[in-house]
């Protein structure tokens, strides 16, 4: 290589070293507020809209029970209700009276409900991405589902959680948003109970509790 080529590329790699190194502070410094932010709480309760990889709108209420429990009443017509509680996850259908159950630790959910979050550690972790008003992050993993990935969206001033978009191995996305958020709330923990029993068309998945 020659000297001027050399010595041009050398000024070019320690002009943006700088640029690199900011970057990746601020990145760290923002997945480590989130850390502090998502773990001080251990109640959550709102409304959400999800829409579907067919571009289906749909709607509700959820509830939040750190460690480990979830709720989702989705509002008419949908028939979906979909339970955590600390150990699996059921989505039945009240219409077609069928549930399927997974392991809570085999889903995306698993990532919003842990003990404790540490994105700055997680080597799912993928991507991370700063903006002036949205901090998103990419994790990817195996699930029940097969290879997929789940992408959280923060509000970069608060770092509130807004949304979170699910792709599944078969490359369908689902969106969720969230709003009208309350945090430190009283939750009834009757909300997070499956019912295990058999129903009409039971559809069990292995290892589900």
């Amino acid at each position: 290589m020659k000297p001027f080529v050399r010595n041009v590329l050398l000024a070019a790699a320690l002009a943006t070293a700088p640029l690199a190194a900011n970057a990746q502070a601020a990145t760290d410094e923002a997945l480590t507020e989130i850390n502090q932010y998502f773990n001080g709480i251990q109640t959550m309760r709102g409304e959400f809209v999800q829409f579907g990889p067919d571009g289906s709108r749909t709607q509700g209420r959820f509830a939040i029970s750190r460690p480990g429990k979830v709720r989702f009443f989705y509002d008419r017509p949908s028939s979906l209700d979909i339970i955590a509680d600390g150990t699996s996850v059921a989505v039945r259908d009240r219409r077609r009276n069928t549930q399927d159950i997974w392991p809570l630790s085999k889903t995306p959910l698993r990532f919003l409900l842990d003990n404790t979050i540490d994105l700055t550690a997680d080597a799912k972790v993928t991507d991370v991405k700063v903006a002036p008003d949205l901090i998103s992050v990419r994790i990817e993993e195996d699930t029940a589902f097969g290879e997929g990935a789940l992408t959280l969206l923060f509000d970069s001033e608060t770092k509130e959680l807004k949304q979170w978009n699910v792709v599944d191995g078969k490359g369908q996305e689902t969106s969720v948003s969230i709003y009208n958020v309350s945090t430190g709330v009283d939750v009834d923990p009757d909300l997070f109970e499956i019912d295990y029993q058999p129903v009409i068309g039971d559809k069990r998945r292995s290892g589900g509790r």
